[in-house]
């Protein structure tokens, strides 16, 4: 009989104790695998927003925030700087962005190589109700916001015309061909927009020179997005430029706000690895006490093995193969047991994000758990390999 023979024998035997071995380990890999899928899910939440976002780069008014206190009181704070960007500085943006990705990309072509979307966002009321009324470049925002489809109408393209968010439409009863009053001017709704899920669905859109005009705002924007049209530009070098170049504005990479989230994703991960380092620990400890134990009581097998001819190496690769395959077992079982708490636990904590299976950490898993496994039984291993014939007609 070969010796894989013999382990399988035994632990068909032994049901419930490898059962018992293999329960911390699964416990162990259930938790990593979950916390691995739950976080590849996040990181792939996060660069979708992103994507969808559409910008590379924010710029908006330096505005700073200064504490008023009176004593030891708080008594608020102050903004202090202008709430609005001059349109004079969009071509000198331009510039710095489309020369900075030219020499990092070593691009020779002419033309644009940046999309510029500039907005103003103004707060105002329409038929007694409060909305925000935002001013773009149709052609820019299209541009930079190609998920954007029109349920009904068309897109906005003339000066006297708006173009306007589906809750916004919904909310308050809007269809095309109405006409809405902005600071005495008027416009004529010429398209709604299929809702988004986000602000966008609760604002009203107008042509940039018809929002500076309507509410006096001439020369005058509240943001500007950018977009650099492709995948390698330095977006991070860019911003920093433009707000050491530039004053009175404060440029943000996109990238960076990921970051910031993905460095509070990493942080708890770290804290549920560390868990499930502990429970992988714990678990190694319970495959030593039960193969510890398995010594004790197959003393008059081993024996008997010595006594044909087995020799000490043949015994210690029974026990080894044996963790083996309690290893197998458990990181399979945790695989397994991981995902589906990854699908239960992934959408609470990111919000309804739809977690994907994972195949790539199937057989690291399953490796993991044979490492420990096998590292929990050289030990007990070591301690059969050095029973003596002799203490086997003792056991009797």
């Amino acid at each position: 009989m070969k010796l894989y023979q013999v382990v399988v024998k035994d632990i068909m035997r032994r049901k419930k104790r490898v059962l018992y071995a293999s329960l911390g380990v699964v416990i162990g890999i259930t938790t990593i695998i979950a916390v691995l899928t739950i976080a590849l899910a996040g990181q792939t939440n996060i660069y979708g927003q992103l994507e969808k976002y559409g910008a590379n780069l924010m710029v908006m008014p330096a505005i700073s925030d200064i504490d008023i206190g009176l004593g030891g009181l708080s008594l608020g704070t102050l903004s202090v700087g202008e709430n609005y960007i001059s349109e004079d500085k969009l071509p000198e943006i331009r510039q710095i962005a489309d020369g900075m990705i030219r020499e990092a990309l070593n691009i020779e072509d002419e033309g644009d190589i940046v999309t510029i979307a500039p907005k103003l966002y103004m707060n105002t009321r329409v038929d007694g109700t409060s909305v925000i009324v935002v001013g773009v470049d149709p052609q820019e925002e299209r541009l930079l916001k190609t998920w954007w489809k029109v349920s009904q109408g068309k897109y906005l393209e003339a000066p006297n015309e708006a173009l306007v968010g589906a809750i916004a439409a919904e909310l308050l009863r809007f269809d095309v061909g109405d006409k809405i009053t902005l600071n005495g001017g008027e416009v004529t709704i010429t398209g709604i927009l299929e809702e988004t899920g986000s602000n966008e669905d609760y604002q009203i859109f107008v042509q940039l020179e018809t929002a500076q005009k309507a509410f006096d705002k001439e020369g005058l924007v509240s943001s500007i997005d950018i977009r650099a049209l492709c995948n390698a530009c330095p977006t991070s070098d860019i911003a920093s430029a433009i707000n050491e170049n530039m004053a009175g504005v404060r440029a943000v990479a996109v990238t960076q706000i990921a970051e910031t989230e993905m460095g509070m994703l990493d942080k708890v991960s770290r804290f549920l690895f560390a868990l499930a380092a502990i429970t992988l620990a714990v678990g190694c400890f319970g495959v030593v006490n039960t193969m510890t134990t398995s010594v004790h009581e197959r003393i008059k097998d081993i024996g008997i093995l010595k006594a044909v001819g087995a020799s000490r190496n043949q015994i210690m690769k029974i026990f080894f193969y044996e963790a083996i395959i309690i290893g197998v077992a458990g990181g399979l079982l945790g695989y397994v047991a991981g995902t589906l708490l990854a699908y239960i636990v992934g959408p609470l904590i990111f919000g309804g994000v739809a977690v994907t299976y994972a195949p790539q950490y199937f057989l690291p898993s399953l490796a993991l758990a044979a490492l420990i496994a096998v590292i929990a039984s050289v030990y007990p291993a070591f301690r059969a390999s050095r029973i003596k014939v002799a203490d086997s007609f003792r056991s009797l």
